[in-house]
Protein backbone atom coordinates (compact mmCIF):
# COMPACT_ATOMS: atom_id res chain seq x y z
CA UNK A 1 0.00 0.00 0.00
CA UNK A 2 1.09 3.51 -1.12
CA UNK A 3 1.53 5.11 2.35
CA UNK A 4 3.37 8.73 0.32
CA UNK A 5 3.90 10.05 -2.77
CA UNK A 6 6.85 12.40 -3.10
CA UNK A 7 7.61 14.88 -5.35
CA UNK A 8 10.16 16.67 -8.00
CA UNK A 9 9.10 20.18 -8.05
CA UNK A 10 10.27 22.20 -11.38
CA UNK A 11 9.67 19.93 -14.58
CA UNK A 12 7.08 17.53 -12.69
CA UNK A 13 4.72 20.26 -11.22
CA UNK A 14 5.72 23.12 -13.55
CA UNK A 15 6.99 22.82 -17.39
CA UNK A 16 11.09 22.02 -17.40
CA UNK A 17 13.32 24.46 -17.07
CA UNK A 18 14.77 22.51 -20.09
CA UNK A 19 12.66 24.14 -22.56
CA UNK A 20 13.17 27.30 -21.88
CA UNK A 21 16.70 26.37 -22.13
CA UNK A 22 16.68 25.08 -25.82
CA UNK A 23 14.89 28.56 -26.88
CA UNK A 24 17.50 30.76 -25.50
CA UNK A 25 19.81 28.20 -27.37
CA UNK A 26 17.58 28.37 -30.21
CA UNK A 27 17.66 32.51 -30.08
CA UNK A 28 21.18 32.68 -29.68
CA UNK A 29 22.05 29.86 -32.43
CA UNK A 30 23.86 27.46 -30.45
CA UNK A 31 23.39 23.82 -30.34
CA UNK A 32 20.19 22.11 -28.48
CA UNK A 33 21.35 21.58 -25.19
CA UNK A 34 24.16 23.03 -25.11
CA UNK A 35 23.13 24.15 -21.87
CA UNK A 36 22.65 20.95 -20.34
CA UNK A 37 26.12 19.52 -21.58
CA UNK A 38 27.83 22.18 -19.53
CA UNK A 39 25.83 21.00 -16.39
CA UNK A 40 26.70 17.27 -17.33
CA UNK A 41 30.41 18.32 -16.68
CA UNK A 42 31.89 17.45 -13.24
CA UNK A 43 28.41 17.18 -12.23
CA UNK A 44 29.01 17.01 -8.29
CA UNK A 45 31.53 19.91 -8.76
CA UNK A 46 30.57 22.47 -10.95
CA UNK A 47 29.10 25.64 -10.53
CA UNK A 48 25.71 23.89 -10.52
CA UNK A 49 26.20 21.54 -7.98
CA UNK A 50 28.01 24.00 -5.96
CA UNK A 51 24.91 26.77 -6.22
CA UNK A 52 22.31 23.99 -5.31
CA UNK A 53 23.99 22.91 -2.05
CA UNK A 54 24.48 26.60 -1.20
CA UNK A 55 28.21 26.52 -1.46
CA UNK A 56 28.62 29.40 -3.92
CA UNK A 57 26.92 32.85 -4.05
CA UNK A 58 24.81 34.05 -6.96
CA UNK A 59 28.39 36.34 -7.85
CA UNK A 60 30.06 33.68 -8.08
CA UNK A 61 27.64 31.11 -9.89
CA UNK A 62 27.13 33.92 -12.34
CA UNK A 63 30.90 33.91 -12.94
CA UNK A 64 31.54 30.26 -12.59
CA UNK A 65 28.86 29.25 -15.19
CA UNK A 66 30.46 31.72 -17.49
CA UNK A 67 33.34 30.34 -17.33
CA UNK A 68 32.56 26.58 -17.71
CA UNK A 69 30.40 27.35 -20.29
CA UNK A 70 33.21 29.54 -22.51
CA UNK A 71 35.47 26.49 -22.08
CA UNK A 72 32.48 24.54 -24.37
CA UNK A 73 32.66 27.67 -26.96
CA UNK A 74 30.41 30.07 -25.69
CA UNK A 75 30.61 32.10 -22.92
CA UNK A 76 26.76 32.73 -20.59
CA UNK A 77 26.72 34.43 -17.74
CA UNK A 78 25.07 32.25 -15.12
CA UNK A 79 22.31 34.42 -14.04
CA UNK A 80 20.72 34.22 -17.37
CA UNK A 81 20.48 30.85 -16.33
CA UNK A 82 19.08 31.79 -12.90
CA UNK A 83 16.83 33.47 -15.10
CA UNK A 84 15.66 30.75 -17.24
CA UNK A 85 14.32 28.41 -14.29
CA UNK A 86 11.13 29.02 -13.18
CA UNK A 87 8.32 27.26 -15.14
CA UNK A 88 4.83 27.47 -15.68
CA UNK A 89 2.69 25.49 -13.31
CA UNK A 90 1.20 22.25 -14.38
CA UNK A 91 -2.72 22.18 -13.62
CA UNK A 92 -3.50 18.84 -14.15
CA UNK A 93 -0.40 17.91 -11.73
CA UNK A 94 -1.40 19.83 -8.81
CA UNK A 95 -4.96 18.42 -8.74
CA UNK A 96 -3.08 14.68 -8.75
CA UNK A 97 -1.31 16.50 -5.81
CA UNK A 98 -4.56 17.27 -4.43
CA UNK A 99 -5.74 14.28 -5.12
CA UNK A 100 -2.91 12.04 -3.72
CA UNK A 101 -3.06 14.08 -0.23
CA UNK A 102 -6.33 13.02 0.37
CA UNK A 103 -5.24 9.63 1.34
CA UNK A 104 -1.80 9.39 1.67
CA UNK A 105 0.89 11.87 2.95
CA UNK A 106 2.87 13.85 0.01
CA UNK A 107 6.13 15.05 0.04
CA UNK A 108 8.64 17.42 -2.05
CA UNK A 109 12.14 16.98 -2.90
CA UNK A 110 14.06 19.80 -5.42
CA UNK A 111 16.97 20.65 -6.38
CA UNK A 112 17.23 24.89 -5.63
CA UNK A 113 18.81 28.17 -5.82
CA UNK A 114 19.11 30.89 -3.25
CA UNK A 115 17.39 33.59 -6.22
CA UNK A 116 14.31 34.29 -6.94
CA UNK A 117 11.19 34.07 -4.84
CA UNK A 118 10.64 30.88 -2.76
CA UNK A 119 11.23 27.26 -3.47
CA UNK A 120 10.08 27.38 -6.97
CA UNK A 121 12.46 30.79 -7.88
CA UNK A 122 9.76 32.66 -9.29
CA UNK A 123 10.95 35.59 -11.07
CA UNK A 124 8.05 37.65 -10.14
CA UNK A 125 5.49 38.23 -6.57
CA UNK A 126 2.50 36.65 -8.68
CA UNK A 127 4.44 33.60 -9.66
CA UNK A 128 5.95 33.49 -6.22
CA UNK A 129 2.46 33.22 -4.87
CA UNK A 130 0.98 31.06 -7.18
CA UNK A 131 4.07 28.27 -6.40
CA UNK A 132 4.35 29.10 -2.78
CA UNK A 133 0.08 28.33 -2.33
CA UNK A 134 1.17 24.85 -3.98
CA UNK A 135 4.06 24.21 -1.48
CA UNK A 136 1.98 24.77 1.43
CA UNK A 137 0.11 21.35 0.23
CA UNK A 138 3.07 19.30 1.23
CA UNK A 139 3.38 17.55 4.26
CA UNK A 140 7.28 18.41 4.20
CA UNK A 141 9.22 19.83 1.76
CA UNK A 142 13.43 19.59 0.99
CA UNK A 143 15.25 22.03 -0.77
CA UNK A 144 18.85 21.18 -1.66
CA UNK A 145 19.59 24.83 -0.62
CA UNK A 146 18.74 24.63 2.80
CA UNK A 147 19.90 21.20 3.45
CA UNK A 148 23.15 21.06 1.74
CA UNK A 149 22.48 17.71 0.26
CA UNK A 150 21.32 17.57 -3.57
CA UNK A 151 19.77 15.06 -5.72
CA UNK A 152 20.85 12.15 -6.44
CA UNK A 153 22.63 12.03 -2.73
CA UNK A 154 20.83 8.91 -1.38
CA UNK A 155 20.81 10.87 1.92
CA UNK A 156 17.71 13.54 0.42
CA UNK A 157 15.46 10.52 -0.06
CA UNK A 158 16.03 8.72 3.22
CA UNK A 159 15.42 12.38 4.97
CA UNK A 160 11.87 12.73 3.00
CA UNK A 161 10.61 9.47 4.45
CA UNK A 162 12.01 10.16 7.56
CA UNK A 163 10.23 13.60 8.03
CA UNK A 164 7.08 11.66 6.32
CA UNK A 165 7.33 8.66 9.18
CA UNK A 166 6.98 6.13 5.94
CA UNK A 167 9.63 3.59 4.44
CA UNK A 168 11.22 3.79 0.87
CA UNK A 169 8.78 0.88 0.01
CA UNK A 170 5.97 2.45 0.46
CA UNK A 171 6.54 5.37 -1.16
CA UNK A 172 5.98 6.80 -4.94
CA UNK A 173 8.80 9.28 -6.45
CA UNK A 174 8.31 11.64 -9.09
CA UNK A 175 11.10 13.22 -11.19
CA UNK A 176 11.88 14.51 -14.64
CA UNK A 177 15.36 13.22 -14.37
CA UNK A 178 16.85 9.63 -14.76
CA UNK A 179 19.50 10.58 -12.64
CA UNK A 180 17.65 11.63 -9.96
CA UNK A 181 15.18 8.19 -9.96
CA UNK A 182 18.09 5.50 -9.57
CA UNK A 183 18.86 6.29 -6.34
CA UNK A 184 14.80 6.33 -5.66
CA UNK A 185 14.63 3.09 -7.30
CA UNK A 186 17.98 1.65 -4.99
CA UNK A 187 16.00 2.52 -2.08
CA UNK A 188 12.94 0.22 -2.58
CA UNK A 189 11.05 3.96 -3.70
CA UNK A 190 8.38 3.14 -6.81
CA UNK A 191 9.98 5.44 -9.47
CA UNK A 192 7.73 7.54 -12.02
CA UNK A 193 9.82 9.14 -14.46
CA UNK A 194 8.19 12.49 -15.53
CA UNK A 195 8.39 12.88 -19.74
CA UNK A 196 4.47 14.32 -19.85
CA UNK A 197 2.16 15.21 -17.40
CA UNK A 198 -0.22 12.71 -19.57
CA UNK A 199 1.83 9.61 -19.08
CA UNK A 200 3.22 10.71 -15.21
CA UNK A 201 -0.57 10.58 -14.58
CA UNK A 202 -1.31 7.64 -15.95
CA UNK A 203 1.88 5.54 -14.47
CA UNK A 204 0.84 7.41 -10.98
CA UNK A 205 -2.98 6.39 -10.91
CA UNK A 206 -1.70 2.22 -11.60
CA UNK A 207 0.85 2.61 -8.54
CA UNK A 208 -1.46 4.50 -6.19
CA UNK A 209 -4.34 2.49 -7.09
CA UNK A 210 -7.19 5.82 -7.20
CA UNK A 211 -7.99 8.45 -9.92
CA UNK A 212 -6.20 11.42 -10.09
CA UNK A 213 -9.05 14.01 -11.77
Amino acid sequence: MVEAVIWDFGGVLTSSPFEAFNRYEAERGLPKDFIRGINAVNPDTNAWALFERSECTLDDFDRLFAEESEAKGTRIPGRHIIELLSGDIRPEMVTALKRCKERAKVGCITNNVSAGHGAGMARSGDKAAAVAEVMSLFDHVIESSKVGIRKPDPRIYEMACEALGVSPASSVYLDDLGINLKPAKMLGMTTIKVVTPEQALKELEEAVGFPLS
